[in-house]
């Protein structure tokens, strides 16, 4: 922002190796295809969010648990956040563990397969200072895949009364003591849909407010996001674009989001500047590295 300083937002939780592909259909059992495009980048929630934050000109640090120097996944993982300008050292680096690594499959229509090498002796981590973590920063932003790791960082940021974004990525219970510590939860339709048992996404919302006292919303892809507001379900519609790779979008969304609201943004002019950046990085491939820069973000806004 021109004649202040950028916010700095902490994204904490989950960082990830991705081995992407493009292939024009998904192949058949026993069958063989070509592709087209090939990348390994960084993957996971709270890592991807931390890229789209920092291409949108966002001061940003990552923190998480991730393998020992050892493990060659992790160090690439530090390397290639460290060269988005993103600060690693809330990294916790534990020795004979191991990062995951995601193989991914990307058709012709942006769709996406996806299997995972889960990682290992992660689970249970803790940060070394949670309160150092949140003591500079405008904002947090956690997926749910490291709640241990998470929880410790949102209560922190209680403390400081400021912003918590909770991507709720990974379904979990109405109840859960972590969704209470944000102030904003925003859910994938699927983890809403696995939390509540609920489909509809007024109710799914609705029984998670009955918890949840934060604001409440649910991205659903090129369908946009939907939130409650005063009890009623209001819905912004997602930018019309030509998809070719929607992995990360959402994360994307979120930190964008986050981003805003460390800005000073109004909750629909945050979601807004959110949803053309999660469409931007849905034309673009090759994952989280496909992020839009801020001055694009901004003309296509003056466009649309």
């Amino acid at each position: 922002m021109p004649g202040r300083k950028a916010s700095k937002i902490l994204c904490a939780g989950i960082a990830v190796q991705d081995i992407v592909m493009r292939v024009e259909n998904f192949p058949a059992p026993g069958s063989k295809v070509a592709a087209s495009e090939f990348i390994i980048t960084g993957g996971g929630c709270a890592a991807n969010a931390a890229v789209a934050i920092a291409r949108l000109g966002g001061r940003v640090a990552f923190a998480g648990p991730l393998g020992g120097s050892d493990d060659q996944v992790s160090n690439r993982i530090v390397t290639d956040l460290t060269a988005e300008g993103i600060d690693c050292n809330g990294a916790v680096r534990i020795d004979g563990g191991t990062a995951s690594v995601s193989l991914i499959l990307l058709d012709a229509q942006g769709e996406k397969t996806i299997a995972t090498r889960r990682g290992v002796k992660l689970g249970n981590v803790l940060p070394v200072d949670a309160a150092r973590l949140v003591a500079d920063v405008d904002a947090v932003l956690v997926d749910n895949r490291f709640p241990d790791f998470v929880t410790a960082v949102c209560r922190a940021a209680h403390a400081r009364k400021i912003p918590i974004v909770i991507d709720l990525d990974q379904a979990t219970k109405p109840d859960d003591p972590l969704l209470k510590l944000g102030t904003h939860v925003v859910s994938s339709a699927e983890a809403l849909h696995g939390t509540t048992g609920v489909r509809d996404y007024g109710a799914g919302l609705q029984r998670l407010a009955e918890h949840v006292s934060g604001f409440l919303a649910i991205t659903d892809g090129p369908n946009g996001i939907y939130w409650l507001e005063r009890g009623a379900l209001r819905h912004l519609p997602a930018f019309k674009v030509k998809a070719i790779d929607s992995l990360a979008a959402g994360d994307a969304f979120h930190g964008a989001f986050t981003l805003g609201l460390a800005e000073g943004r109004k909750l629909e002019d945050a979601m807004r500047f959110a949803s053309a950046t999660a469409a931007l990085k849905c034309t673009h491939f090759g994952g989280a590295s496909g992020a839009p820069q801020r001055a694009e973000v901004e003309e296509f806004l003056k466009k649309n």
